[in-house]
């Protein structure tokens, strides 16, 4: 009997694969923003750091774009303003509702993962070829988008 260890080893899931992925991808991108002063941020601060606009958006839209639970967004929103990256503005279509916008930290912040990130996705495109590359992105976005679908038309998102 092969052990689930042994099978995820050999020939692991797409939780698995897709786990061990997001994890290597944050630990690069959180060691390296720390090395360039943001030593502050935690893991969990990706969920709404990744989706933030220079001019803001909305604490809904980001707990729709991040998969995570408006509550979940709210608190990481109230880690990253006692930080100073973000702060909550009106929202000038709507002054009931509130951006959440960068502020000049989060707006470094901003550009330095971003270059993180296209130092990452360039390594592996040099190293698999630029169109395999774009091939996996492609195949990696239909198989992610075609599960949170799933989810959605079963009530779970």
């Amino acid at each position: 009997m092969v052990t689930r260890a042994e099978r995820n080893a050999t020939d692991p899931d797409l939780g698995v694969l897709s786990g061990r992925l997001l994890f290597a991808v944050q630990h690069e991108l959180f060691v390296t923003l720390a090395g360039q002063g943001f030593d502050d941020l935690r893991h969990r601060h990706g969920a709404v750091l990744a989706y933030l606009d220079p001019d803001g958006v909305r604490a809904t839209e980001l707990s729709r774009l991040s998969g995570q639970s408006k509550q979940i967004v709210g608190v990481l929103i109230d880690e990253l303003e006692a930080l100073g990256y973000v702060e909550r503005r009106p929202d000038p279509s709507d002054r009931r509702a509130k951006l959440i916008c960068p502020t000049e930290r989060g707006l470094s912040q901003m550009r330095a993962a971003d270059a993180i990130m296209t130092a990452i996705q360039q390594r592996h495109a040099r190293r698999l070829g630029q169109e395999s590359y774009d091939e996996f992105k492609r195949m990696l976005t239909d198989i992610t988008e075609h599960q949170r679908s799933h989810l959605r038309s079963v009530g779970e998102d």
